[in-house]
């Protein structure tokens, strides 16, 4: 039986790997979205920039947490995270699941919500299903819902909450260390070294099967970029910078 979730609610999860799939519906105006996750600590931060799981870092270097990107489905696009919670490093208390829309508010996406599927299970059924309601429309970035530790388990729990400052500044809240120094001129120095973190395009592959059921997962499929020069990691392994 699928959950629906309102704000706040929260289920736990039998599941031992969980799809997450993050939904709308696409149109002339609407914004292109991805999904991305941030793995945190106890202390509500990331341990290190490989703990951003997105579309420049698709895979975490566990190999727990990944994503599988972008397929049309009868309800429009999705983008989509799969976590092997039972692998998850024990120092992982919680993964955020968020959505970005590239620089474009969230009013202008309709029917954004996100569900998640058992991903070694054979129902056609999700989990749980959060249909989302940003609070003002002016949300660049959201957090859709989190993956969080209970005892020997996990649970998830629907958020929804949303930063304006798309998901540059949703990510610096929670640790990630972003180069400001060509934004504003200056020209870093060699350990201070970046890479862009450029803004995705659609990667839309047509004619595909929804994820209307669990799956083997097949691989990050590649996507177009164009640099972005406010937002930057570290190319030589991700550091952590101001914790």
């Amino acid at each position: 039986m699928t959950h629906a979730m309102l704000k706040g609610s929260n289920v736990p999860l039998k599941a031992a790997t969980v799809r997450a799939v993050l939904r709308w519906t696409p149109g002339q105006g609407v914004p292109d979205v991805d999904a991305s996750a941030l793995l945190l600590g106890a202390d509500g931060r990331v341990r290190s920039d490989e703990d951003f799981v997105f579309y420049n870092q698709p895979r975490h270097p566990s190999g727990k947490v990944w994503r599988l990107g972008k397929k049309r489905v009868a309800e429009g696009l999705t983008d989509t995270i799969q976590a092997d919670l039972s692998g998850v490093e024990r120092d992982v208390s919680q993964i955020l699941l968020v959505a970005s829309a590239d620089g474009v508010a969230f009013d202008q996406v309709p029917a954004l919500g996100i569900a998640l599927y058992d991903a070694a299970g054979t129902g056609k059924e999700p989990l749980a299903r959060f249909d989302i309601k940003p609070e003002t429309g002016a949300e660049t970035a959201l957090i859709c819902g989190e993956l969080y530790r209970r005892g020997e388990g996990w649970k998830f729990r629907a958020l929804g909450e949303g930063y304006s400052n798309g998901l540059k500044g949703l990510a610096t809240d929670f640790g990630i260390s972003v180069d400001e120094s060509e934004a504003a001129g200056e020209q870093p120095g060699p350990e201070a070294a970046t890479v862009p973190l450029p803004a995705e395009q659609a990667a839309v592959v047509p004619n595909q099967p929804a994820y209307d059921h669990p799956q083997p997962a097949p691989p990050p499929q590649p996507v177009s970029t164009a640099p972005d020069p406010d937002f930057r990691l570290p190319p030589q392994g991700p550091q952590f910078i101001g914790r």
